[in-house]
């Protein structure tokens, strides 16, 4: 029984920004649970490598998830080679740290295109198969700032809200076609992206000490939460902005 609560066994599964960090680690773990994962990256090379870290029953989809266009075409490729698609996981993001008068509408957009529009455009076109087949999953890589607020990113901020927005006007719209639609919210992980914080030891020092765990997370202990909301254990979970950040967002 607890082996079939978290197992995707005959899944197919979709995972933006697969070649590394989330994930690579959700794709590992979904491939373990029995699913046939589909990693998604900019760059075949990478993607490649990846999917010989993961093993197991993988395929690679090399697009720009900012390319709604490409990107919507793929679901379909997708769905033509794998029979399906089940799950899908918006985890692909971006960001560009400058002071508010620096960034310009360009900046803006590009963080936008990436992070917003282009979940946007892969979740709408992943349910109209999900909804016909009466089952889906839909898991977007929030961010504590989707809850939260920081100087200096502006442009994340806003599309990490939209993330939340946007996953409950579709958990509310679609879960009567059996299609749950559920995001992350990760607090500080030591992750490629966080990068330029990393290298700030008075950055490091202040997560360490805001975070009740006293510590940045690790990327594959956020593949759990993936998997509880992608499998049958979490099945009535819909409209969900689950933190997973140390009790960050719990603090003042």
């Amino acid at each position: 029984m607890l082996q079939e609560l978290f197992s995707l066994s005959g899944q197919v599964a979709l995972v933006t920004g697969a070649s590394r960090g989330f994930g690579l680690e959700i794709a590992k773990l979904f491939v373990e649970a029995g699913a046939t994962v589909v990693l998604n990256g900019r760059y075949r090379d990478t993607l490649e490598e990846a999917a010989k870290s993961v093993g197991g029953k993988v395929d690679i989809a090399a697009f720009d998830v900012a390319d709604t266009r490409v990107s919507t075409a793929a679901v379909a490729e997708i769905e033509r080679k794998h029979g399906k698609l089940d799950i899908l996981v918006n985890n692909a993001g971006t960001n560009i740290r400058k002071p508010l008068a620096e960034v310009t509408l360009q900046d803006w957009q590009t963080v936008i295109d990436t992070n917003l529009t282009g979940a946007f455009a892969l979740a709408r076109a992943a349910v109209l198969g999900m909804a016909e087949r009466r089952h889906g999953r839909i898991i977007n890589v929030g961010s504590v700032l989707s809850i939260l607020g920081r100087a200096n990113i502006a442009a994340y901020t806003a599309s990490k809200h939209g993330i939340a927005g946007f996953t409950k006007s579709f958990a509310a719209e679609l879960g009567a076609s059996g299609v749950t639609c559920n995001a992350i919210a990760p607090g500080y992980f030591e992750t490629e992206l966080n990068r330029p914080l990393l290298d700030d030891p008075a950055f490091v020092a202040f997560v360490n000490q805001r975070t009740p765990l006293r510590r940045w997370g690790k990327p594959h202990e956020l593949a759990g939460a993936a998997l509880f909301l992608a499998s049958p254990a979490g099945s009535y979970v819909n409209g969900h902005v689950l933190a997973v950040d140390g009790g960050l967002t719990t603090t003042v």
